[in-house]
């Protein structure tokens, strides 16, 4: 059994990019971090680098499309610290086939959604139990500002030509399960937000973002370590809340 006194942290698609900065971030908060990725392979190597830096870091696998893998990662999280204290649904793709609604496939865009919205769901359904367990539960729904329904409606929005319809969707929705599982666990002390990154330069952009992982991961990693009175059933950024 490990340290009860501890924060365990789940952080999905963390081998790279803004979710290992998550996990990195949380290990130095003083978490039992773990490391949730598809590719074992690519898991041990992140979780290892990790744990040369003195963290406390574990690889565990996850694959959003093998809904299997969320509740035998359940289980074995279970056995091994009998609570979750904090998750942060992370991972997430984009497809090329991703474009405006008239043009988009149908394929990608269906991926799209079943990757970034029902994996997400299907975690999030897997890890919950642990997480009513938990002095104090904290779930970080990683959004983006391309899923708040009120920009796509500004015509003078910094992103207003951006079109993709798969990606933007598969975040408005996981803006929905913030908000609906927020006011499902009102009476609880688990909170429930939503974490815009901002453009950050990733794998997922072809590292075109303007800012550093360390700046896309800051708001997710605020959001995890909320106090008991902090907010819940919101969405936000470093610079405060955003529009639905």
């Amino acid at each position: 059994m490990q340290n009860a006194t501890k924060r365990v942290a789940l952080v999905t698609g963390a081998n790279k990019g803004i979710g290992f900065e998550v996990a990195r971030l949380l290990g130095k908060a003083g978490c039992t971090v773990l490391l949730g990725a598809r590719s074992a392979e690519r898991g041990r190597e992140a979780a290892s680098q990790l744990q040369a830096e003195e963290l406390d870091v574990l690889f565990i696998e996850l694959d959003l499309l093998r809904a299997e893998t969320a509740w035998h990662a359940a289980a074995n999280v279970a056995r091994d610290f009998e609570r979750l204290d904090i998750l942060v649904n992370n991972a997430g793709i984009t497809a090329p086939g991703d474009g405006p609604p008239s043009a988009a496939s149908l394929d990608d865009v269906r991926r799209i959604l079943e990757t970034n919205f029902l994996g997400t769901l299907a975690v999030t359904q897997a890890m919950l139990p642990l997480l009513r367990r938990s002095a104090a539960g904290r779930i970080v729904n990683v959004s983006s500002e391309l899923g708040s329904i009120t920009n796509h409606g500004d015509p003078g929005w910094k992103y207003a030509s951006v079109r993709l319809i798969g990606y933007s969707a598969s975040k408005a929705a996981m803006n929905m399960l913030t908000a609906q599982l927020a006011a499902e666990l009102r009476d609880t002390s688990i909170r429930v937000n939503s974490a815009n990154p901002g453009y950050t330069a990733t794998d997922l952009n072809q590292h075109r973002g303007h800012q550093t992982v360390q700046q896309g991961a800051a708001e997710a990693v605020r959001l995890s370590l909320l106090p008991a009175d902090g907010p819940t059933g919101g969405f936000f950024e470093t610079g405060g809340s955003l529009a639905w």
